[in-house]
């Protein structure tokens, strides 16, 4: 009967605040498949612009471009907090932790408030035509992530706040991290085709 040999890992910590932590690399891989499908959206878009003679379609107004752009600069400015957040965690800091979360909070939840209030300036919607659903789906999709990230962040700030922050808790905040940065990395090519994409590709008649 062969000997079955054993790895000793008793010496290791049973929670590592890094990327060595495996809800790191499933983090990781989910923004992978988030990616992938705003490259296959962005690409159907371009599919479908270049078919077109006239874009965006009669009757649908070029998208503004004031309230968008600091809506970007603020959501890009929130990536600060997240990451004062991630690194307060692996020091074991809780006030750190608070105030990564809370800067986080307060400016991705102003950018969300432009965001909205521009979204509601359009003059089409979803069903209108190709160019709405592609702009809605756009928006739809991004907000939904940025919605169910700021939850989660909420939820991490208030554990912090009031309940414990031990290893599990500060693994959550560096692994919230990690999806705080996709979602400001993906909007920024999202930003351009649906703000700028009219103005630099765009034909109206």
């Amino acid at each position: 009967m062969r000997e079955v040999k054993t790895l000793d890992v008793s010496h290791l910590p049973p929670y590592e605040i890094s990327s060595q932590a495996p809800l790191w690399w499933g983090q990781l891989f989910i923004t992978f498949i988030e990616g992938t499908m705003f490259s296959i959206l962005i690409a159907a878009y371009f599919y479908t612009r270049l078919r077109m003679d006239v874009w965006p379609p009669p009757g649908d107004q070029f998208p503004h471009i004031g309230l968008p752009t600091v809506s970007l600069v603020l959501i890009i400015l929130s990536a600060v907090g997240s990451y004062w957040a991630s690194e307060a965690a692996k020091r074991a800091d809780r006030m750190g932790v608070i105030w990564g979360l809370l800067l986080n909070l307060v400016l991705a939840g102003a950018a969300l408030i432009l965001r909205i209030i521009e979204w509601h300036s359009f003059n089409f919607n979803w069903k209108t035509d190709g160019y709405g659903s592609y702009i809605w789906a756009f928006l739809g999709l991004h907000t939904f992530d940025y919605i169910s990230d700021l939850v989660f962040t909420l939820v991490l700030l208030v554990i912090a706040m009031f309940g414990r922050l031990g290893p599990r808790q500060r693994v959550g905040v560096h692994v919230d991290s990690v999806v705080w940065y996709f979602i400001v990395l993906i909007w920024i090519p999202i930003y351009i085709v649906v703000y700028w994409g009219p103005w630099l590709v765009g034909t109206q008649q």
